[in-house]
This record gives structure tokens, sequence and C-alpha cells, in this order.
């Protein structure tokens, strides 16, 4: 294998959240008896931080509440599912323990907060297969900027250039080529409508967790 670390996205990459955060927008404005609108996402891209995605709505709906209150809000919402009822993606465990094997540092680069993230990994007993993680709470621009990907490769102490990211959203994709490193895109419900534009820009585009992993045996 031609990189010493593996960076993996969190949501939609190693667990199924995306339906969990589709809902969250619509009971937050709902709470508030502001419409959903059709443009809701205009400006902002999947894979931005949670501190934009927070940002967005309060410029956007002119609401009172502070980016923070907006965030704890968030997090309370979802909370429980992180830690009860939100899974890994199949065959995400045997991958991690495969590279584990060959001796491949692991990190996470994702656009969420430090508890969820800890919460949801820990619920799904691979949190402490990682050796960095990086989250959307730091000081740090959200994707499609590299600046998260390039942080978890200097907690590893690796260059970019030994990094394999696995992501499942366009926005992740170029920011793990903006970052210099090699990209494996995972096919997840949620960015079907990008599948052309991820599989041009991925190295290679998996439908699961087992493809990419053959792949890799296979390159042995």
């Amino acid at each position: 294998m031609n990189f010493k670390a593996v960076i993996f996205d969190l949501d939609g990459t190693l667990i199924d959240s995306m339906e969990v955060w589709a809902h969250v927008d619509h009971e937050f404005l709902g709470k508030r008896n502001i419409p959903v609108p059709d443009d809701l996402f205009d400006g902002i891209e999947v894979g931005n931080s949670y501190v934009e995605v927070a940002e967005h709505f309060k410029q956007k709906f002119n609401l009172p509440e502070t980016t923070q209150e907006i965030m704890d809000e968030w997090t309370d919402m979802v909370a429980w599912h992180y830690e009860n009822d939100i899974s890994l993606k199949p065959g995400v465990k045997e991958f991690i323990e495969f590279l584990r094997s060959h001796n491949i540092k692991l990190g996470v680069g994702t656009s969420n907060i430090h508890h969820l993230t800890e919460k949801v990994l820990s619920a799904n007993d691979v949190w402490h297969y990682f050796d960095a993680v990086v989250d959307g709470q730091k000081n740090l621009r959200g994707k499609p900027y590299p600046d998260i990907f390039l942080k978890v490769a200097e907690k590893l102490n690796v260059e970019p250039q030994e990094c394999l990211v696995i992501e499942d959203v366009i926005a992740g994709v170029n920011a793990a080529k903006n970052a210099g490193m090699q990209v494996y895109a995972i096919e997840d419900n949620y960015s079907l409508k990008d599948k052309e534009k991820i599989t041009e820009k991925a190295d290679f585009y998996a439908a699961d967790f087992f493809s990419i992993q053959k792949k890799l045996e296979n390159s042995e």
C-alpha cells in the first residue's frame, strides 16, 4: 500500500447518519414556525463546518440565538441518535482492523463536533482505533478547503502525500485533493446526485468498504 495513513470522514462515510440531519433542519425551523425554503442550503456545501452551517442559519433566518446556542440545540437534538441508533456502514470495522494489521495510522477529519464524533464511534466500539481526530469546532475552514485533512496529517505526523482519504461527498473529495492526498469515494444515498462529479475527481469510487478492502488486498 502506497500510503502510511488513512483519514476518514464521519457522516455518510463511516456512519449512516445523513437522514438524522435532514430531520433536524425541519424540526429546528418548525419549532420557530419558519417554513423550510427550497434554497435552504444555497451558499453552503455539505462538508462545511458545524460553525459555518450554524452561522449560515443565523444569518439566513435572522435568528436571535448565538451561533453557539444554535449548535448546542442541534447537538441536543441528535445526541440520543448518535449514542443509540446510528450504525457503522457495512464493512467499516473489518476495514479498520485490516488497516491496523498493516500498521496504517488512522484519523478522522469531520465537519461534525468532537462530542458527537466520540459518542458515535465509542458506541460502535471503534473510537480506540483512531490516532487523531479533527472536528468542525476547530478554528479551521470547512471542506472543500483542505484545512481539516491537513491538520489530521499533522497530528498523525505524516506528509499529505502519504495519506489516503475516504469520503462520500464532493466537497470532501475536493478537500482531500486540495490537500494533495489520494482519495477514495464511498457511495452514500445522500450524495448520489453528485456521483458523476465524485467519480471524476476521486482516485477510486466504491459501493462499499468491502470493495475498498478488496482493492487494497489485491494491490499487496
